[in-house]
């Protein structure tokens, strides 16, 4: 006997967040059911039941109000409601990330309702019951992160779309057929999102600027710094503003400074540097101890407030380094000449003049607008050529110059001083509790024509300690001179790590057999102890990234909290004003208040700072995607050849690895292991073979192969091929 089918029960409607969301939408607006039904375009008598049982059942909850019969207003300051900002996963969906909330809020793609990744948006967060995750739903895009977005446009017969390489960028947009201005087919173009129909699946945008082919060098340049909103070059007037300026010492300004030109001075920086921001001078005096002077290009003295040039240098706030060119803060003729101290010339500068002992104590300071004469320049290695060998010959090799060269022994001599005192200060510094993040940079031998030849690590040494040093002791000294004053100053401050992310990383570096100990409290020694241990290993550059991902980020503030990486109860940016605003604007501030005034406009600078640290964030972010642009075009050379690599992460889709030998990171897919089949195991963080019970876990060293180089996405595919020791195949 056959059994009776049952026919299903039809599931009933549940209209309630869709109420929330079209009252939150018009909160000083009563609706009825027919209007909201309207809204939903829904006119069957069951979904028009349903939403009158749903008004009512909201209106017991205390969730709306019912301000007259059969009329609805959303509760005004209803705690479902949340201000915050949309973090978008490279998965279509985002968290919402909000202050007032434990735990960041998951929106679902079909809930974001056009918010776009670091949008501030309004939210209705559900589900907030114990043991649930909370999901919530974009109520309104309150303002828009950008506006601007690269990628490459696809031209149909009446409209065109462009789709971008970003992966948290999850819709094309749609661009009509009389706003694609020059671009051809394939083209990498720059467009504006003009509107968001509330029904479109698509922003409507238009072509603002054409980029070039995909692929291309200085299109993928242009590309990244587009990306970010950041320029390309300086506009006519704000060039021809600077060319006027009147860049010649003379003896009237002079008569205005402390001349400083007879003692000696000279320059350590890269040995591919244009623009010398800072120099050092340096005197034995009767009594023994050292005058050392930390000389600063002083930019202010030609930025004056108020000019278009001014104007232009705080917009960009910072220069930007990219592998192959330098986007400057100011034009040439200031950056590379006129406040560049270059050797043999005389300059303006911004001065800390410091009476230090033997003992690297600080005796006396002093403050104050300066005129100098560079004596010599040096690159880094030219100066840690002195100070391994104390020889006065700097080899050819080595030489700025091309050829072998003599150095004054009072040189010499005074950059042996100079290192035996930075190396009393770094002392000091560690044992106060700073922490040492010697972190290796990947830097590129490049062509001519800007191709990548070869890849190199930057790693620091005395020479660059020397330097670095002296920087911090003249920002550690003006911030703590005016910090003390209590008067309105821009500090560089930079708060405790993060106890989560700490404990995050110590989970993952015990994959490589690393332990940790914060429970004592002291997290800097315990930090400089895991940088002494990964010293020269394999998964030295994993951990530090790692290290450094669990610290907080130094910003720009005029609230001072203190720098915490450095162990300075004081610190701000006074040593690079050619290349950093901040640093004009500290300058400024330091000259007014020796003048006798009082205290700046707090509020005023606080926006400042603001925009200064959101600008260094953009400019770090176009500085790594084009270091990642470099090493896929290096990989794309090399794509026959086999590398070792050490497995820098793991996911559900698949393992991260880094090649040892270049640091160029890539994905091996997990449907590209071809050896077993494998699942993600998130307890062990690694893949498991199904067969086998072989694990591929973060810190393996496993061999692989180029499979895919994309230039556009700057991304690398590699192709799995066997784990260390095991036999070619």
């Amino acid at each position: 006997m056959s059994k009776r089918l049952r026919k299903p029960v039809k599931k009933e409607k549940d209209f309630s967040d869709k109420i929330i969301k079209i009252l939150s939408q018009s909160a000083n607006k009563a609706f009825n059911y027919k209007q909201i039904g309207a809204k939903l375009e829904v006119d069957d008598t069951q979904s028009r039941n349903q939403i009158i049982k749903d008004l009512k059942i909201l209106a017991s909850q205390n969730k709306i109000i019912e301000s007259e019969p059969g009329k609805y207003l959303i509760k005004a300051a209803s705690k479902e409601y949340y201000e915050g900002k949309i973090d978008m996963t490279g998965r279509k969906t985002a968290y919402f990330v909000c202050a007032e909330l434990e735990e960041d809020v998951f929106i679902p793609t079909n809930n974001l309702n056009h918010a776009l990744d670091k949008d501030i948006v309004k939210v209705y967060v559900y589900n907030r019951r114990k043991g649930k995750r909370p999901e919530g739903e974009v109520i309104e895009v309150i303002e828009r992160n950008k506006t601007d977005f690269v990628g490459v446009i696809d031209i149909q017969k009446n409209f065109s779309f462009v789709s971008t390489a970003n992966p948290k960028m999850y819709t094309d947009i749609f661009i009509p057929k009389d706003k694609i201005g020059e671009a051809e087919q394939g083209d990498v173009v720059l467009v504006h999102i003009e509107d968001w129909p509330s029904r479109a699946d698509s922003p409507f945008g238009k072509v603002i600027k054409v980029l070039g082919k995909p692929g291309e060098h200085d299109t993928e340049i242009h590309a990244i710094l587009a990306e970010y909103g950041l320029p390309s070059e300086f506009p006519i007037e704000v060039e021809t503003y600077a060319q006027k300026i009147d860049t010649s010492i003379t003896e009237a300004e002079i008569a205005n400074r402390r001349d400083m030109r007879d003692t000696l001075t000279f320059t350590i920086d890269p040995k591919d540097a244009k623009d010398f921001d800072d120099a050092l001078s340096f005197k034995k005096l009767e009594n023994g101890n050292y005058e050392i002077g930390i000389h600063i290009a002083d930019v202010s003295y030609y930025l004056e407030e108020g000019t278009i040039l001014d104007d232009e240098a705080y917009q960009r706030a910072t220069s930007v380094y990219l592998v192959d060119r330098v986007v400057p803060m100011l034009p040439e003729v200031l950056s590379n000449f006129a406040c560049s101290l270059r050797p043999q010339e005389e300059k303006y500068t911004f001065s800390a003049v410091f009476e230090i002992s033997e003992k690297s104590e600080v005796i006396n300071q002093w403050f104050g607008r300066t005129v100098i004469y560079s004596d010599q320049r040096f690159a880094y290695e030219e100066a840690q050529y002195i100070i391994e060998t104390k020889d006065d010959t700097i080899p050819e090799e080595i030489s700025i110059t091309g050829s072998s060269y003599q150095v004054s022994p009072e040189i010499v001599s005074a950059t042996l001083k100079l290192d035996e005192l930075a190396k009393i200060f770094r002392r000091k510094r560690m044992q106060d509790g700073a922490i040492s993040f010697d972190k290796v940079e990947v830097k590129f031998n490049l062509s001519e024509e800007g191709e990548p030849e070869g890849v190199y690590f930057k790693v620091s040494k005395d020479a660059n300690h020397l330097i670095e040093e002296f920087m911090l002791l003249a920002n550690k000294k003006v911030a703590e001179f005016i910090g003390k004053q209590k008067k309105t100053f821009i500090y560089r401050i930079h708060d405790e790590p993060n106890e989560d992310k700490l404990f995050a990383m110590q989970a993952l570096i015990g994959k490589f057999g690393y332990k940790i100990d914060f429970k004592q409290g002291d997290v800097s020694k315990a930090l400089n102890q895991l940088m002494a241990d990964v010293n020269g290993k394999k998964e030295q550059n994993l951990i530090d990234t790692l290290a450094i991902r669990s610290m907080s980020k130094a910003k720009y503030s005029t609230d001072n909290i203190g720098h915490y990486g450095l162990a300075f109860d004081y610190y701000s940016h006074f040593t690079s004003p050619i290349r950093r605003y901040p640093d004009v604007m500290v300058h400024r501030l330091l000259q007014f208040y020796l003048d006798g005034a009082k205290s700046a406009d707090e509020e005023l600078y606080e926006t400042k700072c603001l925009h200064c640290s959101t600008m260094e964030g953009l400019a770090t972010n176009a500085e790594r995607d084009s270091i990642k642009y470099m090493q896929v075009k290096y990989m794309q050379d090399h794509q026959d050849q086999e590398f070792l690599g050490v497995i820098s992460g793991v996911t559900e889709w698949g393992i991260y690895v880094e090649i040892i030998e270049n640091k160029c990171e890539g994905m091996v897919r997990i449907r590209d292991i071809k050896d077993d089949y494998y699942t993600f195991d998130e307890k062990q963080y690694a893949l498991v073979g199904a067969t086998s019970n072989q694990l591929l876990q973060l810190g393996d060293e496993i061999f692989v192969k180029v499979k895919n180089a994309d230039l556009v996405k700057k991304q690398l595919d590699f192709n799995f091929l066997r784990r260390i020791g095991e036999p070619l195949k």
